[in-house]
């Protein structure tokens, strides 16, 4: 087998801190027999103090530490991937059937794309926050990270990866990925948790992002709404 086709064709990055619950059932999907073929899985852990790295070892290629942060930790991660494309994955969230192809599609013809979005939980707003993130992704050319943002690695390299910085660094990002081009918006959808809409309720929650979005956007630093996240929470 010539080394071209070792190699895989989509790395994955999945920054982690302290998700011990969820990390397993993240990463046993990626590792079936005809995804592991073609697939790179890069863990970069941010300093859990749970058993996040003893589970995640064996299931990943890549287990890297970094400090905290996930603009960080995603950057530490790309450094380290091999493949064309890269796919930035949250331990929580859950690919669609066929990811991979549709990613490759998509990419024939786009320099980056996102899933849409199926928010999991108890919350009976969920499926409303769900279409809302979506119909907006879709007329703003934004997306969130917990959508699976995927993109080139020459146009990720290009655009100089992520911000860093403690918070929108997704939005950072989507701004400038679409000076490249405009985002495939997959409508299949990943299926990610809706625990911090539960937790801290949802229509405090969607006030609570919608209003950080809207400082963004005037200029107001992502350190400034970063202790206002944490200071809402």
């Amino acid at each position: 087998m010539s080394l071209a086709k070792q190699l895989p064709r989509l790395s994955i990055i999945m920054p982690v801190l302290n998700e011990a619950a969820s990390i397993k059932n993240a990463l046993e999907p990626l590792r079936t027999p005809n995804a592991a073929q073609q697939i790179e899985v890069i863990v970069v852990d941010g300093g859990s103090s749970d058993d996040s790295v003893h589970i995640a070892r064996p299931l990943a290629d890549h287990l890297l530490n970094s400090p905290a942060g996930r603009a960080t930790q995603m950057n530490v991660g790309a450094q380290q991937a091999s493949a064309p494309t890269l796919l930035f994955l949250h331990a929580d969230t859950r690919l669609p059937e066929g990811a991979m192809e549709q990613i490759a599609q998509a990419l024939t013809t786009h320099a980056w794309g996102r899933f849409d979005i199926q928010l999991n939980g108890h919350s009976g707003w969920l499926p409303v926050v769900s279409w809302m993130m979506n119909k907006r992704s879709r007329l703003t050319g934004i997306a969130t990270g917990d959508q699976g943002i995927f993109v080139r690695t020459s146009t990720f390299q290009a655009m100089g990866g992520f911000a860093e910085q403690p918070l929108m660094e997704d939005i950072e990002l989507c701004k400038r990925l679409t000076r490249a081009s405009p985002p495939a918006c997959l409508t299949a959808k990943v299926i990610s948790s809706g625990r911090r809409w539960d937790q801290h309720g949802a229509l405090k929650t969607i006030c609570l992002m919608w209003r950080l979005r809207y400082r963004y956007w005037r200029g107001v630093s992502a350190t400034q709404l970063a202790k206002e996240y944490r200071d809402a929470r």
